[in-house]
């Protein structure tokens, strides 16, 4: 065997390894689970129910205090967030998410809001996760800037996020308008919510650790 030849085959040798630790390392982040969705899959099932419950009451209590004229607000926390995906969500909305999709958590922090779940399609198994920075600028309108999104460890382009969001506003019959460049932001405008002469108006949205705020007022429709 000439050297030449030995040579070859030692490079050879060397790009097949390579290839193999790239598919590896490929297969660990695609396979990355964030700490918070792993913190959060092992909630044992009772905390879960609890937090459902709240958030159920939390609901039913802003219902009420929005049908109102008055001044409204809500403290939302992750914990009853996550409670009410994992039980009344599955329980009683089995059909609520693509069938792709199972298990969402979220995790909040003052900088913005992550959203995780499992994702299973054609063999491949992975957590898509996405963290969005929300806020109010103007009455019912809500402005969605958004931070990062990731399969496992690996970015995904976040003009692929914008375009999923447009088509589920869409199909939601909600107006957005859309922001491209490094730091994407989807401007939604809510409708004015009118319920028995009553206009609804959301007016505050603020984010705490572990927590979301939400205000607004209900007014009187003018005649």
């Amino acid at each position: 065997m000439t050297f030449r030849i030995r040579v070859s085959l030692l490079l050879l040798g060397c790009f097949a390894v390579l290839a193999l630790l790239a598919l590896l390392m490929l297969y660990i982040a695609v396979r990355h689970v964030p700490v918070f969705y792993r913190e959060a899959m092992e909630i044992p099932r009772g905390k879960l129910e609890k937090g459902s419950d709240r958030m159920l009451r939390q609901a039913a209590a802003l219902e009420s205090a929005a049908n109102k004229e008055e001044h409204w607000e809500v403290l939302v926390t992750a914990e009853e967030i996550n409670g009410w995906l994992a039980v009344d969500l599955e329980k009683n909305h089995p059909n609520a998410l693509p069938a792709t999709i199972r298990d969402p958590r979220v995790a909040i922090d003052k900088n913005g809001i992550t959203v995780a779940c499992r994702f299973e399609q054609d063999g491949t198994r992975s957590i898509l996760s996405l963290t969005i920075a929300p806020s109010v600028p103007e009455p019912n309108v809500v402005a969605l800037r958004i931070v990062r999104a990731r399969v496992g460890l690996l970015p995904v382009p976040l003009g692929k996020v914008l375009d999923r969001i447009s088509k589920m506003a869409r199909k939601m019959h909600l107006h957005l308008e859309c922001r491209g460049g490094d730091d994407p932001v989807a401007l939604l405008s809510l409708p004015n919510s009118e319920d028995g002469g009553r206009i609804v108006r959301i007016e505050t949205l603020r984010l705490g650790d572990g927590e979301i705020y939400i205000a607004g007022t209900t007014k009187r429709k003018e005649p």
